[in-house]
């Protein structure tokens, strides 16, 4: 990325722009669309099929039914109305801290949002974050998958005995803002087991980590195992490059009972000829530049680098990840894992004097998340580990001479030693 006096920044955290910023053929597909024709979608056009066709080439079998809409928020409103029309309940289970979008529906099942506003509503309810890190069952424990999946199967009984009826359990497949989580492997079967048993269904919010980000596959859900597959999943930000455009993939059953109410789902520009355009153009690129490959062997090549610094600076409690979906847990005591708060912004903002863009999400605000875009490269790996790896290293220095840790706004350029390679976003 660029400021406006051309300054050149490498972007660690922007996967909204999913296969680099400005990406030539998704630009040039938009633009050609948009010379020929673009409209609301009750006009049939050969694009939006098309895109379904290759969406649905993704995912498995069962999820075949796509609503398209213009944004990750509308995709998550939708998935909460297939729930409750299907299921006939209305409660709604989700994971502490999460975030599934802005709208009024979505503030109230985002326990990340609704502490710090109304607060949470009677049909909502709110089990742990499965974190082997920090939260109740750790790395230690024989079977987080299990003790975490008991979790939720206790909140839907205590729901069920206040005679609460559970529509969906919602989940982001890997919670992002909840501090880059990677729930144990299993964790999903279990739950779905206890919600579908509730009569509720399964919806994986894949809108920050879907599409080939994890690089072990194209949708995070399916690090969770061949035999889990969700009711419904929900798509956003990655999917359109930043052009609107998202989508709800669901299965007939639950289509068919939405249908039944007689009133049609309608979104005037979602599915419309150019964005749907843009959609097969990103899937285009993912493929023929071998991005989701591409993702597993640099988020490795990351992952080692940070793995090999966590030795190194006792600040940092955690490295977790898959891909190019990264996480580093600074601390400020290894016994108590409490959470580095001022030591991560600080480190945040001593990294963006050196042209280097990250931030810091979780509870604790002190989880540095790796979300980039997905042509981040290994030059870029080494690159950003380096300036992580000096920008600690005096800060430890700092700490142990009492220094105060703060950033000025820096007002020098920096020499040509500090800039850092040329960055392929393109």
């Amino acid at each position: 990325m660029y400021d406006e006096q051309g300054a050149e920044y490498i972007d660690c955290i922007n996967n909204v722009a999913h296969v680099g910023h400005c990406h030539p053929l998704v630009v040039q597909a938009a633009h050609e669309q948009n010379q020929v024709l673009n409209t609301n979608s009750r006009y049939l056009h050969d694009n939006i099929v098309d895109y379904a066709q290759r969406l649905s080439e993704t995912l498995p079998e069962k999820l075949c039914v796509f609503y398209f809409l213009n944004s990750g928020s509308e995709a998550n409103d939708l998935a909460l109305r297939l729930a409750r029309q299907y299921t006939g309940h209305q409660d709604v289970v989700v994971l502490d801290h999460a975030y599934h979008g802005h709208l009024s529906s979505l503030i109230d099942i985002s326990p990340y949002k609704f502490r710090d506003l109304d607060g949470q509503k009677e049909w909502v309810h709110v089990a742990p974050l499965p974190d082997t890190y920090r939260g109740p069952y750790r790395e230690d424990h024989p079977s987080p998958a299990v003790a975490y999946a008991d979790e939720v199967k206790h909140v839907v009984s205590s729901a069920q005995q206040k005679g609460r009826k559970i529509a969906a359990f919602f989940a982001e497949s890997l919670p992002s803002v909840g501090g880059q989580i990677i729930p144990p492997a299993g964790f999903f079967s279990k739950v779905a087991e206890h919600i579908h048993r509730a009569g509720g269904i399964f919806v994986a919010d894949e809108i920050q980590v879907g599409f080939g980000r994890v690089g072990k596959h194209f949708w995070a859900f399916q690090l969770q195992g061949e035999d889990f597959v969700p009711d419904i999943v929900t798509m956003g930000k990655s999917i359109g490059n930043g052009h609107p455009i998202a989508c709800v993939a669901t299965t007939q059953a639950v289509a068919r009972a939405f249908e039944a109410t007689s009133v049609e789902y309608f979104n005037t520009f979602g599915g419309s000829p150019v964005s749907c355009a843009v959609g097969l153009a990103v899937l285009e690129v993912l493929e023929k530049e071998q991005l989701q490959a591409h993702a597993a062997c640099v988020g490795s090549f990351l992952m080692e680098l940070l793995r090999q610094q966590k030795v190194k600076h006792p600040i940092i409690g955690d490295v977790r990840g898959v891909g190019l979906f990264i996480g580093v847990d600074l601390i400020k005591d290894e016994a108590t894992r409490t959470p580095a708060t001022e030591e991560a912004d600080y480190v945040v903002s001593r990294l963006k004097e050196k042209y280097i863009l990250l931030s810091t999400d979780g509870p604790g605000r002190n989880i540095l998340k790796f979300k980039p875009p997905m042509c981040f490269s290994l030059d870029n790996a080494r690159h950003v580990a380096a300036k992580l790896d000096a920008i600690l290293t005096d800060m430890e220095e700092k700490v142990r001479s009492c220094e105060t840790l703060s950033c000025q706004p820096c007002s020098v350029k920096c020499p040509p030693e500090e800039t850092h390679p040329t960055q392929r976003f393109y």
